[in-house]
């Protein structure tokens, strides 16, 4: 048992470190989050042997059960501010199972100073407390004082936790993604059982049973790591989405690398910052991957916007032709289709008009922009291949002012060409 509580009190440490740059945001939701994986973690290590026993030597015995008790209150009305910001600010149309979640939470919060006020007093001078217990609530059994002092505890314990078992099961339910529906349910499942143990403990404070000190606190112990674990589980879900969302966006920043990297020193006047070494890019931090990830994907639509003037107007339909026998004929037909409008940019090919778009796709967000993306910069481009799309769509005219600049250096855009352009997903490229 010792191990196990060691074990889940500094799993819960670790959880409330990594949620520790959630104050910096200002997300009422994150910091919930935050506020209640720090007291379940206070909580937890009240409990461990080593650190019951110096609290409970120190000048005040039995501190560790006044210090568990108040942060457990502590980290369910952080659990009750997560369910009310959840829902954002109140509104006149709001349901009533939400209505009915911020009362009780109001009033929760309203009435916790007042409450642990109270327990203190009541702590300090109606328990008994002659001597550290080995289990404080079955110590104070069967005592009005002490059996007061745990009355108030497992009434807020117990409301709460049923308020946030309805409100996280009724969202499982409701949830479209499996791994949130299964996160909630941990949840739930955490809060049920804090709704369940209170009712118990409090029948157990004015009618003792007859079992040992050491079985209450065995049995008690197991169901707050059973609680902690659960709800730390299911708070992760969320954060593990997101990591994996910040994974999936990193790994789209390396494989666009190549692309935005030719078209940005081919193009150099629309990038908002010159292209850096890949190990470069990858460690920078600012602005956000997000933004990063958003600027990239527009920057490569300006690029291809002003590869159609190093196209030919048939260019498209033979790249088109020729990755018909391609596993992504779509994909391929486009990488194709850049791969010979770069050459004949580097050769100093350019027409004044430009040839015809893209094929539009249905890409309504960054993410899938740049997952496409990235299928059309996974797709290799031999040599020879391009070879032959100029052999037969051609190419456009030699342009003097290309060949004098230097290969690999683009004109000096008109003044159209310089104005924002529409990328091939239809949004807007940074010029």
């Amino acid at each position: 048992m010792t191990t196990m509580l060691w074990t889940v009190a500094i799993g819960m440490t670790i959880t409330a470190a990594w949620r520790f740059p959630a104050l910096r945001h200002g997300d009422p939701m994150q910091r919930a989050l935050w506020a209640c994986s720090v007291a379940f973690a206070a909580t937890v290590w009240c409990r461990v042997p080593q650190v019951k026993q110096a609290l409970d030597h120190s000048p005040v015995t039995d501190l560790s059960a006044l210090l568990k008790y108040l942060t457990s209150l502590v980290a369910i009305l952080a659990a009750l501010r997560y369910i009310t910001a959840v829902y954002g600010e109140p509104s006149e149309g709001s349901d009533r199972h939400i209505a009915m979640s911020r009362r009780i939470s109001h009033v929760a919060h309203t009435c916790a100073l007042a409450a642990m006020v109270v327990q203190v007093l009541l702590f300090f001078t109606v328990v008994d407390r002659s001597h550290p217990s080995t289990d404080f609530a079955d110590a104070q059994a069967g005592q009005w004082g002490g059996a007061l002092f745990l009355t108030i505890q497992y009434t807020y314990l117990g409301v709460a936790a049923a308020t946030c078992c309805y409100q996280w099961a009724r969202a499982a339910r409701r949830a479209e993604k499996r791994a949130l529906r299964i996160g909630l349910a941990l949840m739930a499942t955490a809060m049920a059982i804090y709704t369940i143990y209170p009712v118990l403990r409090t029948v157990t404070t004015w009618i003792p049973p007859e079992v040992s000190a050491l079985t209450m606190r065995t049995v008690a112990d197991s169901v707050n790591m059973v609680v902690a674990c659960l709800w730390a589980a299911g708070a992760a879900v969320p954060s593990t989405m997101a990591l994996s969302a910040r994974w999936n966006a990193w790994r789209a920043m390396q494989k666009l690398h190549p692309l935005w990297s030719d078209l940005m020193n081919a193009f150099p006047r629309l990038a908002l910052q010159r292209p850096g070494a890949r190990i470069t890019e990858s460690l920078r931090c600012v602005p956000s991957l997000d933004l990063r990830l958003d600027r990239r994907t527009q920057e490569i639509a300006g690029g291809i916007e002003q590869l159609r003037h190093h196209a030919s107007p048939d260019l498209l339909s033979v790249a088109e032709d020729l990755a018909e026998s391609h596993d992504d004929p779509e994909a391929a037909a486009e990488a194709y289709w850049i791969r010979a409008a770069q050459q004949s940019q580097k050769s100093g090919r350019r027409s004044a008009a430009p040839s015809r778009k893209l094929r539009e796709k249905p890409l309504t967000s960054v993410t899938s922009e740049a997952n496409w993306l990235a299928r059309v910069a996974a797709v290799p481009v031999p040599a020879n291949l391009v070879r032959i799309m100029h052999e037969r769509a051609g190419e456009p005219p030699v342009d003097l002012a290309l060949q004098t600049a230097g290969r690999g250096q683009a004109a000096t855009p008109s003044r159209a060409d310089s104005d924002r352009v529409k990328g091939p997903t239809g949004r807007p490229a940074r010029g």
